[in-house]
């Protein structure tokens, strides 16, 4: 799994027209899911995110994370995250697992955040044309491989 983390002063998805999930004060997860993911994936992943210490405490300084702040999650499906721009211009998405495999990962990664973070998370429409509009916060921007623990 590959993620791509923004803490956010807000962020929301809008699926035509309508807005399918929203946050305040948070993360931003945009999440894209390969062949190769497992449940130990989801579990690592999701106690990382959690647990991330990017949150300014009371000196300015980034230690503090999601679940001591009561913030929330907007989990957003991007296969793109899995491009492959090693040859030519055109990305190649091979890796980026197909809706069978990645449906029940982007479900079950869902439910384990909401079990770490002990609330329901806002998402996106896995598969669907969708916008995205956020205030980064910082910016604070990192990156999560699962492959690497990076």
């Amino acid at each position: 799994m590959r993620v791509v983390i923004q803490r956010v002063s807000g962020a929301s998805v809008t699926v035509d027209g309508n807005i399918t999930g929203s946050i305040a004060h948070g993360l931003l997860v945009l999440a894209g899911f390969e062949d190769a993911d497992t449940q130990e994936d989801i579990d690592w992943l999701s106690g990382k995110i959690i647990n991330l210490r990017i949150f300014n405490d009371d000196n300015g300084v980034m230690n503090v994370s999601l679940l001591d702040t009561a913030g929330s999650i907007l989990l957003v499906s991007q296969f793109t995250l899995h491009a492959s721009t090693k040859k030519g211009n055109r990305p190649s998405y091979i890796k980026a697992s197909k809706p069978p495999v990645a449906v029940p990962l982007y479900e079950a990664f869902i439910k384990r955040l909401e079990i770490d973070l002990g609330k329901t998370i806002a998402t996106g429409i896995f598969g669907a044309d969708m916008k995205i509009a956020l205030l980064n916060d910082g910016p604070v921007t990192i990156i999560i491989d699962t492959k690497t623990r990076e």
